[in-house]
Parts: C-alpha cells; structure tokens; sequence
C-alpha cells in the first residue's frame, strides 16, 4: 500500500487495503452526530452502524502497542446530550482496545448555551492496543506557587506526611519542569492555524493538539493515519514532524482542500 497519500475513498476502504498491525498512530475526530453539515454529507447518515466499523477496523490494522486519538463530543437533542461519545469508547473496549486515557479538550471561546452553562471541552480518548510503546511525555513549567505540607487520606482527614514523603515533595518542588495535565487548552478559529485554506472544512480542529498528540505517542518514522481528513490538519503535523502518513477522506472537494494546503511543506524539513 502506498503511504504518503490521501485516498479519496471510505476509510473502510482504505483499511482494507492496510494489512494488520499496520499503523503506529491514528489521530482523527469523527462527526460529532449532527452538529456540523459536511459536503460528503456523512452527518446524514452517521450512527453506530457507520462507527463500529470503523472502530473494529482500526483496532486490526493498528500496531500492539500502537494508540488511537478519538477526538469527540455530542449533541444535544431535545435537551440531553446524546452520549455517543462514552457509546463509542466503550465500544472500543469491547473491540479490544484499552482505555488508556481521558482526556480533555478545553476550547478558549466556548460556545454559547441559552439555558445551560456554556460547553468548553470535548474529549480525546486515547485508545491503546496493548500497553503504549511510545510516550514522549510533554513538560511544561512547574506553577511557582508551593503545595501545602499536609495530605489528604483515604477517609478524608488531613494528616502530616512522614519524612519520606516530605522529602519527595521537596524535591519535586525544587525540578523546574512538570509533566503536562491531561486537560489540554487550544485556541479555535483563526488561532488555531495560519492556514486560511483549512476553514474551508466545517470542523478543523487546532495544529496544536494535532502535532502534540503525534509528538507524544509516535517517533519519527512512523506511520499516522487519519480516517476522517478533512481539510488535512493531522497529515499535515505528521509530515511536518517527520512521520509518514496516510489520509482518507470520501470528499472530492475536502481531498484537494488538503492537498492545497500541503503542499507548501511537502519539501520543509525542519520542525512547525
């Protein structure tokens, strides 16, 4: 199978080409129900008989010890959210996937509710087959204010940690750096990307998360598959970090959108 290429196709039929155990990396965000209209008109038809398909097919061809990004969030009809998300999570669990993580998604500019408070997150879902063979952790600058010198306990109470335990904390507020939180904050819109190309597509979703889900769970090298294209944002960060990749997308219009968009850094070779 060639890799380097968008195929304008169903993702089914792109992974029937793929054999198994054959991809490091998925980082994608299927429709999220009926929340955005798309030209391919998939939002017309999306249910669970599109989506545990494609689910079961990407625990096949990706790697053990490779990850699946699933990027989601739903709508909400007739006044409840409609929990498809948590549907196809647990889904993939049955698929054979672990849950490897929760995360969160929080958006700067929240979208607006009349009687409700306004939503400011989706969810990425780390999907692993096996246990990850790749984490390159994201640090970020430890927050200068110091914790407390007590602990919270299993019945609540607050006690005093022992000298073990205090000495841990002091060094740990001594390192510079921490890890990263699994809630994750992006700028949307034009803050998201410089291309103004990709607003060509109903639902881009940030470079940002794109290029730091592909840091932190693939190397250089490796393979990165998007199901669900678009206008590109995830082949374009893989090309861009040096990984291969492979796109599908059943849009005409959304696969030469993304080949618009990249090809300005088909030949870049350092880093976004």
């Amino acid at each position: 199978m060639e890799i380097n290429k968008i195929y304008c196709e169903s993702n089914l039929d792109t992974m029937a080409k793929m054999p198994d155990n054959f991809v490091d990396l998925t980082v994608t965000s299927p429709p999220y129900d009926n929340l955005r209209t798309y030209k391919n008109d998939i939002d017309k038809f999306w249910g669970e008989q599109v989506w545990k398909p494609i689910i079961k097919e990407l625990y096949r061809i990706t790697k053990k010890g490779g990850v699946v990004v699933w990027v989601v969030n739903d709508a909400t009809i007739n006044g409840s959210e409609s929990g498809t998300s948590f549907k196809q999570a647990l889904y993939a669990i049955e698929c054979g996937f672990n849950l490897h993580d929760t995360m969160i998604y929080e958006r700067v500019s929240p979208f607006p509710q009349d009687n409700r408070y306004h939503p400011s997150f989706e969810y990425m879902f780390i999907w692993s087959k096996d246990k990850p063979n790749t984490f390159n952790r994201i640090m970020e600058k430890r927050n200068s204010k110091k914790g407390g010198n007590t602990f919270r306990q299993k019945d609540g109470t607050l006690a005093k940690p022992d000298e073990k335990a205090k000495e841990r904390l002091n060094n740990a507020n001594k390192q510079e750096d921490t890890s990263r939180k699994n809630i994750w904050r992006y700028n949307v819109g034009g803050g998201s990307t410089k291309d103004e190309i990709a607003f060509g597509h109903p639902a881009t979703f940030p470079e940002l998360l794109a290029a730091e889900h592909i840091y932190s769970w693939s190397n250089e090298g490796d393979l990165v598959y998007d199901p669900f294209m678009g206008s590109g944002t995830t082949i374009k960060m893989a090309h861009i970090y040096k990984r291969n990749w492979i796109g599908s997308e059943i849009s005409q219009e959304y696969v030469d959108l993304a080949n618009k968009r990249l090809k300005p850094y088909l030949d870049q070779q350092t880093l976004f």
